[in-house]
Parts: structure tokens; C-alpha cells; sequence
């Protein structure tokens, strides 16, 4: 099935906001997934086009690259893609890749791996070489690529480096996540020199992504915090501007770069004003997960929610919910639990939270549910949801759905 986000109704539909009238917007997604089983996992067209065309006003008019991480589903990639603006997929795995590019001709693996199997395989295939680029911020994985296909029985391997974009002040520390030992322009032009001179490799791009920017929240709950943070990340955003710039001018003396990719969802903005960079990579606005309702320069609608049946009641006053511990990645914390959106009214027992196999809400909503109904929640990370279920229901506005499309897990494949 074939996804359109720029038909003319879809367009028209998202316009009109249909995600502020949450009482019609969640009944809609209840009324069009009623004959699927519990677990089901929903998504909005509309909503799903509306944040796809948003991230390209944000991106002024810079190609977007698609993170698959966070969406999982191919049908929902080819959708992005036929978008003008989206260029290529920034994929998690190499395994993932080489299954991508069957069907997507430009894929960089987003970072670095040990899969000697799936490298074996990409140096014997010449369309596959062509299509993908590996991650590497080492000369020691270059040695892995060499022992899992020498240079002399493969075709030669597309390499993008990979740049730290974190920052360090002696009053904060370390404020990024922890990826590539590569933060120099001087150790960057020192690898990309060492790729071009060994057999069997190209290097073709530049990675640097500013998580502390990208993935983190600067609408904090109290105004003194949020301040705090927006002027760290604007510090941030200056420092490693310069070093980026710095760092691509290095490497661009050793070898020309097809692109230098940078940013996320959450930093678009800033990562575009940037002339080094030439392109941005984003996913998780499209779906819209929780996680994301806290930024100050953009607003994501809820693209995606999934819904549980209620199957007992050991109060009046609460319900259990089958299922329900689908926690997010990430440091754990009450953020990373699933937030109940429809019917309002409900949280999670403070004692028990989202559980494998059970999860219990209570308030004024769980009086009125009984065993069969549904009880619908958003999720706190975008892709993660799918890797519980086969399929994704596409939903209209107006309460129907359409045929489901397969997830990873749905067409049998499992990368992470």
C-alpha cells in the first residue's frame, strides 16, 4: 500500500488541525482501529503529512535526511521520500542498509559496526557499495572491515566520518552523548587522510550530531531552568559552528565530501544556518512521540498512538490495561513511560507505572471502563513503538482506516 502525504485531501484535512479537538481527534483513531486486536498501533495520515511538510518549512529548503531509527516502517519511509525536499535514509544498522537500499538508492549508516557478515556481504555486492555509506571514527575499523572482506575481493566501501559534536566546559562538563573520539579538525583531517590511503575505500561524507541540542527539551518546567538551558545550547551551537566549519574545511584539503550531515529534529533551526553543513537528518518529528512536546521553536502533532484493551477492574475507580510496558530508551525516568491520552483523566499506578504484562490506570476516567474498551497512549520516542508490533494502521480524520502496512517487525526483520 502506498502512502500519498501530498494529496490534495490529506493536505486540506491537516490544515484544519484536527489534533486540538483531542476529544474528536483520539475517538476518531478508536473508531477506525475498533476491528484490529489490541495491541494496536495507529497513525494519523494527516497528522503524519502535516509534520513531514513542517520539518521542511524548518529546514529552508536544505534536503533532509530520513533517521530510520525512528521510523520502522518501509511503507512509511517511501511515503517521507516521495516528498521533494527528502533526500536518502540515515539508517542504524548495516544489515538494516543493505535491506533499505534494495528499494532506497542513498543510505549512510549512521554509526559504526562489527557486523562482519553484513560487511562481507556489502563488499561483494557492487549495487549495494554503491548506495551505502559506512560509519567509522577509527582506524581500527577500517582493520574490521579489511579482516571481514580484504580490499583486493571487494569492491570499494563508501566511508563517512564521524565527528563528535559534543560540548565541554570546566563549569558543566561533558554535555552531548558520548559517540566518536574524533572532536578536532586536526584528528578529523588525520582519519580522512588515512582513509584515502588505504585500499579499498572512498570517503564521501561528514557526520556530527548535537544531541545535547537535537534531543533534548529547552522548555523545562520552571522558567529559570528553561532560560538556563536555551542559553547553554546557544553556546553550544556557537561553539561547535565553528568547529564544524573548521573541521570541514580540513578534511575538504584530503578528499570532497558529498555531504556533511548534522542536527535532528530538535535543532533544525540552528543546524541549517550552518554553511558547512548540507544537509539535516530528522525522524522523530515525524511521528510526533511526547518526548517532543517541549521545545520552544516547533510543535510536533501526535502522529502515533497505540491502544490496550481493559481487562479487569479491581476498583470501581481503576482498570487494567493488558500490556502496556513499552518504557522508551533512554536514562530511566518517569519521561520514558507511555503518557494515557484518551479517554483524559488517567494515570499510571505510582507503584506499579507501565508493566510487561499488566499496567493499571486510575481517575475519573476508570470509572466509566469496563472489560473491552480501550485505553489509547502516546509513546515518549518515536520508532520504538513498532518494534512491539507487525503492523501500523493509517487512520483519516474522519474515524477510517485504512489497510494496515507492515512495521520492521511485520515484514520479519529485527536490527536492534
Amino acid at each position: 500500500m502506498t502512502l500519498d502525504l501530498a494529496a490534495a485531501e490529506v493536505l486540506a484535512t491537516a490544515v484544519e488541525r484536527p489534533w486540538d479537538r483531542p476529544d474528536r481527534f483520539w475517538a476518531s483513531f478508536d473508531e477506525a482501529t475498533r476491528d484490529h486486536p489490541a495491541p494496536v498501533v495507529a497513525l494519523s495520515v494527516e497528522v503524519l503529512s502535516r509534520n513531514a511538510h513542517d520539518l521542511l518549512r524548518r529546514a529552508g529548503g536544505l534536503p533532509i535526511r530520513v533517521a530510520s531509527k525512528s521510523v520502522r516502517c518501509r511503507a512509511v519511509l517511501d511515503a517521507v521520500l516521495a516528498l521533494p525536499g527528502y533526500r536518502g535514509v540515515l539508517a542504524f544498522t548495516l544489515a538494516e542498509a543493505l535491506w533499505l537500499a534494495e528499494r532506497i538508492d542513498d543510505v549512510v549508516v549512521g554509526y559504526p559496526t562489527a557486523d562482519r557478515t553484513a560487511l562481507a556481504a556489502l563488499g561483494r555486492s557492487e549495487r549495494a557499495a554503491d548506495r551505502i555509506a559506512v560509519m567509522i571514527d577509527s582506524e581500527d575499523q577500517l582493520d574490521l572491515i579489511d579482516a571481514a572482506i580484504r580490499p583486493g575481493e571487494r569492491v570499494r566501501i563508501r566511508v563517512c566520518l564521524d565527528l563528535d559534536a559534543s560540548w565541554r566546559t570546566r563549569a558543566l562538563g561533558h554535555l552531548g552523548v558520548r559517540r566518536s573520539p574524533i572532536r578536532t579538525p586536526e584528528q578529523l583531517r588525520a582519519l580522512a587522510e588515512t582513509v584515502v590511503r588505504r585500499d579499498g575505500f572512498e570517503l564521501v561524507g561528514l557526520m556530527a550530531y548535537e544531541a545535547q541540542i537535537a534531543g533534548v527539551a529547552d522548555r523545562a518546567a520552571g522558567r529559570a531552568e528553561g532560560a538556563l538551558l536555551r542559553a547553554v545550547q546557544r553556546a553550544s551551537a556557537a561553539e561547535l559552528a565553528e568547529r564544524r566549519a573548521a573541521a570541514v574545511a580540513a578534511v575538504s584539503e584530503t578528499a570532497r565530501l558529498e555531504f556533511v550531515n548534522g542536527g535532528g529534529t530538535g535543532s533544525i533551526e540552528r543546524t541549517v544556518s550552518e554553511p558547512a553543513v548540507t544537509e539535516v537528518a530528522a525522524g522523530s518529528g515525524l511521528y510526533g512521540p511526547h518526548l517532543f512536546d517541549h521545545y520552544t521553536s516547533f510543535s510536533p502533532a501526535p502522529a502515533m498512538a497505540f491502544a490496550l484493551d481493559v481487562v479487569r477492574k479491581p476498583t470501581p475507580d481503576r482498570a487494567v490495561l493488558l500490556g502496556g510496558g513499552w518504557i522508551a530508551s533512554g536514562p530511566a525516568a518517569p519521561d520514558r513511560l507511555p503518557v494515557p491520552v484518551w479517554p483524559p483523566g488517567l494515570a499510571f499506578e505510582p507503584r506499579e507505572g507501565a508493566g510487561e504484562v499488566q499496567t493499571p490506570v486510575r481517575g475519573s476516567a476508570a470509572r466509566g471502563l469496563g472489560a473491552g474498551d480501550r485505553v489509547w497512549l502516546r509513546h515518549a520516542k518515536a520508532g520504538e513503538p513498532l518494534e512491539h508490533t507487525a503492523e501500523v494502521v493509517p487512520v483519516r480524520a474522519d474515524g477510517t482506516a485504512l489497510a494496515p502496512i507492515p512495521s520492521y517487525r511485520g515484514e520479519g526483520r529485527c536490527f536492534l
